[in-house]
């Protein structure tokens, strides 16, 4: 695993939200499909702010293992949170629908 990989999981768990908001952000930047389980985790990050920026992650990587709890998090979700996992889920379906090309 590389190095700045690791580091940035690692801060998905830091005491600091804003640690954890950049990690999310950044994981989704940097495109590694080996972040989306760590990601998916932290969709039940006890920040909103954190949680809406792993899901904005997991939208940028479109992988689909990520749909299914990001459909329950929609759920759960109040309003204001539904629509960045709507675009989320949107990214992921995009993604998907270009692999079937």
């Amino acid at each position: 695993m590389s190095n700045s990989l690791e580091v940035l999981l690692e801060k998905l768990s830091d005491d600091n939200e804003g640690i954890r908001w950049n990690a999310a952000e950044a994981l989704g930047r940097l495109g590694d499909l080996r972040a989306v389980e760590p990601l998916i985790d932290t969709l039940w990050d006890d920040d909103e702010r954190v949680r809406k920026k792993a899901a904005w992650a997991l939208g940028m990587l479109g992988d689909p293992r990520a749909l299914a709890p990001l459909q329950r998090l929609y759920r759960m979700e109040r309003e204001d949170a539904r629509d960045i996992l709507q675009e989320a889920m949107d990214m992921i379906k995009q993604a998907m629908a270009r692999d079937l090309r």
